[in-house]
């Protein structure tokens, strides 16, 4: 039977939020060894819970290592970095002799003092050099990405077949992780012989990206075009991560081919070309909540979702601002409710009320005076929760999460979900076991980018993506490091 390492550290790293990334970040989300990883992730909607599926289907043993993942912050500091990467490559090697390796990683993470001497601007790069030092050329070394990645010359270099997600909201995680499985068995035994290519796109992809829609919808049909001409095994488009300011930060197109190089790159050129002339129509404008209330208003689809994409936790933002809230306040909204703002200073407010009180707070607005003023509210406590839910939408359906104690306060119609932990709202789960549904409010305030819709999109009315003051707000984020011009950055 085939052996096959399973494993890897997930991060995607802003370099300009203020939420420190810590050993506790990886705890609070995902610091699984040996056993514990398929104990935990088997049978959910991860790249893992595919792996493990994959596994199943072709065959394999699956020899658990190391996995470690946190909520997208800061950079990981390098000793933490190095400890986890060591422990990771201690565990393929105690592994011995294996036929594969099968990792979950991101591909936009980057540790250390990337102004210093221990900084890594290329943390996946630097991961798959040390797993390909450590099992040799002659190991397929296959990995999944992120559709938001930062992909490098020297990722492409070290792993035989990076594939990335390529829907957004990226619900095909596991999907994803099977194909790499499938590509895998391909190789034992149908002896393809994978050949990579990158075009790294100049440009920032902006936030039309979400797939089921024009124009991210043509893009993928044109991916898919090329991917079934002959010889071409699969194509990945990475729209980047843009908090981040390293080197290779941008857009690219990455395609991998059965033992011709020259195609893979003629391929990946093509298809980046193809994005790029239609540059202008990744971006759209963002207007504030309050203009987006009007619009909603004035067009009368409800239940109507503003999505604050600027204080998204999921890009790494501190979950705080308050601008959206202010925004529902001074409309005097009913049957409104905000998801979430993360303060664990107000949850404990709430716990020490308790449910029923009626409390004033200062809501929000303390991570970073970029995220706003904290709003004064006189709220009553309507639900408290340990955080501890179960996803039951089509992102992460079946896995585990804990936003940590938690409290759902409402003010005239106007409710609120406080959490001690960052998290976007990926489904309604969590927020049903604080006494909320959101599909029986009339306005619905998000701090997502996309993700949310995979589970509010099918019952919404209409949808506004709105901009709020936020540590990611483009205008003052201070790029130093790129290594090429980058539109829209530099229109030329």
């Amino acid at each position: 039977m085939k052996r096959v390492i399973v494993g890897g550290i997930s991060h995607e790293t802003s370099t300009f939020t203020p939420v420190a990334t810590t050993l506790q970040s990886y705890l609070e989300r995902f610091l699984l060894r040996g056993g514990e990883i398929l104990e935990v992730l088997r049978g959910t909607n991860t790249p893992i819970g595919g792996f493990i599926d994959g596994a199943a289907q072709h065959g394999f043993e699956l020899i658990p290592t190391l996995f470690a993942e946190a909520n997208t912050s800061a950079p990981t500091p390098r000793p933490l970095f190095d400890r986890l990467v060591n422990e990771l490559l201690a565990g393929i090697e105690a592994a011995g002799s294996v036929d594969g390796v099968l990792l979950q990683l991101h591909g936009s993470m980057c540790a250390g003092d990337l102004d210093g001497p221990d900084g890594v601007p290329d943390a996946e790069g630097y991961i798959l050099a040390k797993i390909r030092q450590t099992v040799g050329p002659g190991v397929p070394i296959l990995a999944e990405l992120d559709i938001h990645s930062n992909v490098t010359p020297l990722m492409v270099e070290m792993a035989d077949v990076l594939i990335g997600r390529k829907s957004y909201p990226e619900v095909d995680m596991a999907e994803r992780a099977r194909e790499c499985a499938d590509v895998l068995a391909r190789i034992w035994h149908a002896g393809l012989r994978p050949t990579m290519a990158l075009h790294q796109i100049p440009m920032v992809w902006g936030m039309n990206q979400v797939t089921a829609h024009s124009p991210m919808r043509e893009a993928i049909a044109e991916l898919e075009r090329i991917k079934a001409l002959p010889g071409v095994i699969c194509v990945s488009i990475a729209t980047c991560y843009f908090l981040a300011d390293v080197p290779d930060m941008g857009s690219s197109v990455y395609v991998v081919t059965d033992n011709n190089r020259g195609a893979a790159q003629r391929h990946a050129d093509a298809l980046g070309q193809w994005c790029y002339e239609r540059r202008a129509d990744w971006h759209f404008d963002m207007p504030p909540t309050r203009e987006a209330l009007a619009l909603a208003q004035s067009a009368g689809r409800f239940p109507v979702i503003f999505a604050d994409m600027r204080d998204n936790t999921g890009g790494g933002s501190p979950g705080d601002s308050t601008g959206m809230l202010r925004a529902f306040l001074e409309a005097g909204l009913r049957d409104a409710c905000v998801l979430n703002i993360t303060d664990p200073e107000a949850v404990q407010q709430c716990n020490a009320a308790g449910v029923g009180a009626t409390l004033t707070l200062d809501v929000g607005g303390k991570a970073s005076a970029l995220q706003g003023e904290p709003v004064r509210m006189t709220a009553r406590v309507a639900a408290l929760s340990d955080g501890k839910f179960r996803y039951d939408g089509p992102m992460f359906a079946g896995l585990e999460n804990n936003l940590g104690p938690s409290a759902h306060i409402e003010q005239n119609g106007i409710h609120v979900l406080l959490t001690t932990l960052r998290e976007q709202p990926f489904d309604t789960a969590f927020a049903r076991t604080l006494q909320l549904d959101p599909r029986r409010m009339r306005y619905i305030g998000v701090k997502s980018a996309a993700h949310f819709r995979a589970g509010f999109e099918s019952w919404a009315g209409s949808i506004h993506v709105v901009s709020e003051p936020s540590v990611h707000n483009l205008g003052h984020l201070p790029f130093k490091r790129l290594n090429r011009r980058l539109y829209p950055f530099h229109p030329e």
